[in-house]
């Protein structure tokens, strides 16, 4: 699972581009009690969600005709430019170049070899998100992508992220870890043959973060109160846990999840 230290190619943010920033803000306080603290005019008004006083997500405004509503997940690097011209070998290209936030870090955007956006993270004063694991906070992210295995090799090459293969009826699931981390625990996402869930398969190539509940069915039915959309309702993962997929009123995909309990030692 995630782990606070953020090793190179772990996911350590995830933000939320939305047209509507107090309509989402309302959603999503509704749904997880975040709360909004908003970035002044140098931050262009990217604003962070926040849960009892630690950042759980940031947030920005994207006008309609300037993107889809989408959360977008960002791992983490050393060397931004480095991780750049890395993903361009690789087979991917930059939806924009590295540059510099503030003193915060240095960030840049990327799609990958199947079409499917994602973001580095080169920590400076931010060093990435300040709760993860717990509930309403990131625990773990989906890739939805054409082509598993290619995907593999493309995040192999850029991050050297390691994969496992986890069977479960009727198939298995493809883990991902970080290079040089030889524990089952360490997984942190997964990769999924995009044709084989159709409510993501309509949002093309993406990733998919989830977040961590206390219940999912309460999650599932305050989403459909609030004005989201149930696209995956609550199932039960052996092993893994109680999950649902959702967009909200904006169209933004993402999911829950309440956590198996951990096995007894």
């Amino acid at each position: 699972m995630l782990d606070p230290s953020f090793v190179t190619g772990a996911p350590n943010w995830a933000d939320l581009g939305t047209p509507d920033v107090d309509a989402a803000t309302t959603f999503y306080q509704g749904l997880f009690g975040w709360e909004l603290v908003r970035g002044g005019p140098e931050t262009g008004g990217y604003g962070m969600y926040q849960l009892r006083g630690r950042t759980v997500a940031g947030v920005m405004a994207v006008a309609e005709d300037q993107g889809t509503p989408a959360w977008s997940v960002y791992f983490q690097t050393p060397d931004a430019d480095a991780t750049a011209r890395t993903v361009e070998k690789a087979g991917g290209t930059a939806a924009f170049p590295p540059m510099d936030v503030l003193d915060y870090g240095r960030m840049g955007g990327f799609t990958d070899n199947g079409g499917a956006y994602f973001g580095v993270w080169q920590p400076g004063t931010n060093t990435g998100l300040g709760m993860i694991m717990e509930p309403g906070s990131l625990i773990w992210s989906e890739l939805y992508t054409p082509d598993v295995p290619a995907a593999a090799a493309f995040f192999h090459t850029v991050f050297g992220w390691q994969t496992d293969d986890m069977a479960f009826p009727g198939g298995s699931y493809t883990m991902v870890r970080p290079a040089g981390d030889n524990s089952a625990d360490s997984s942190f996402g997964g990769l999924v043959p995009i044709d084989d869930v159709p409510s993501q398969a309509a949002a093309g190539p993406h990733w998919l973060p989830y977040f961590a509940v206390d219940d999912c069915d309460a999650a599932v039915a305050t989403v459909e109160r609030l004005g989201g959309t149930v696209t995956m309702a609550a199932m039960d993962v052996p092993d893994v846990g109680r999950i649902a997929t959702f967009a909200d009123p904006a169209g933004a995909a993402f999911a829950v999840i309440k956590p198996a309990p951990m096995p007894q030692s």
